[in-house]
């Protein structure tokens, strides 16, 4: 069987090296051939998304959005190759996206399930992300095995669009306790309060999450650089979720104000930073005097 992997940025080409690792027949693909180069002799380098979907049985895609996806997958010389093929959607997309593109998929012929990830770069690395599908309990058990090389547990949380939905409330939370955070600290800093009294106290309390830890120095330091999940990412599903929960009729004034503070990241020039640079947004730098 021959595994097409589309997509090899950050996440990507960690996740298509476990495949190569656990002996699989890789094809993979890039638009960006630079981000191919830690591949090349381990797998097969197509030239183009047509020739991934055409050569392998089942084709993973690590894609930025759904209209990157579509422009790959849909296209007029993509489609005709989906007859008989499997498509694994691995990016964060909105759960209205995904159920589109699996109504879009079967059309063509082929079959859809959704599978994204939770974790950055080091869990891609050693294979401990979690794996969360949306799909049915037939496609679950069926690529088990495949799943697995990218977490030790691929958890079925229900039809196509279920695991989308649940990522992407994970990642509002990300950003929504690391927004809390930068302001809890950027605040604290500035009222002559020790960062490690303040510390010790919010890790022996209910309030405390292990990322607080993961971005303190970062934050304390102002190095956003080597990213494992960039700002820019992180406000782009911070709108995805706007989305849907406006369309469910949910409140999402506390969510508008962080998507704001994103913006402000970004516009600081820390598109490509670690989403930790939003502590740059809410605590701005002093210029000199």
């Amino acid at each position: 069987m021959k595994v097409g992997f589309i997509g090899t940025g950050l996440m990507g080409l960690p996740m298509a090296q476990r495949l190569i690792e656990a002996e699989l027949a890789v094809v993979v693909y890039n638009r960006t051939t630079e981000k191919l180069r830690g591949l090349r002799g381990a797998a097969m380098i197509a030239s183009s998304p047509a020739e991934v979907l055409q050569v392998s049985d089942c084709v993973i895609l690590m894609l930025t959005d759904a209209d990157a996806i579509a422009s790959v997958l849909l296209s007029e010389s993509s489609r005709c190759h989906l007859q008989g093929k499997t498509i694994i959607q691995m990016g964060t997309i909105a759960p209205t996206e995904s159920r589109h593109l699996g109504e879009q998929v079967f059309s063509f012929g082929g079959e859809y399930l959704e599978a994204p990830v939770l974790g950055s770069i080091p869990e891609a690395k050693s294979g401990n992300l979690i794996v969360m599908v949306g799909g049915t309990p037939e496609q679950c058990d069926r690529w088990r095995f495949l799943l697995q090389n990218f977490g030790p547990d691929p958890k079925l949380i229900g039809p196509v669009g279920t695991a989308a939905a649940a990522k992407l409330a994970l990642n509002q939370l990300i950003a929504s306790l690391t927004t809390a955070f930068a302001l809890s600290l950027g605040f604290v800093q500035q009222q002559g309060v020790k960062v490690e009294d303040f510390m010790q106290i919010l890790r022996h309390s209910a309030l405390y999450a292990p990322t607080f830890d993961k971005k303190l120095q970062r934050m304390l330091q102002r190095d956003y650089s080597n990213p494992n999940f960039p700002t820019k990412h992180l406000l782009k599903d911070t709108k995805l979720f706007l989305a849907e929960a406006r369309s469910m009729g949910l409140n999402v004034s506390s969510l508008e104000g962080i998507r704001q503070i994103l913006e402000i990241a970004v516009s600081r020039g820390l598109t490509d930073s670690d989403y930790s640079a939003l502590f740059d947004a809410v605590n701005p730098p002093h210029p000199p005097q």
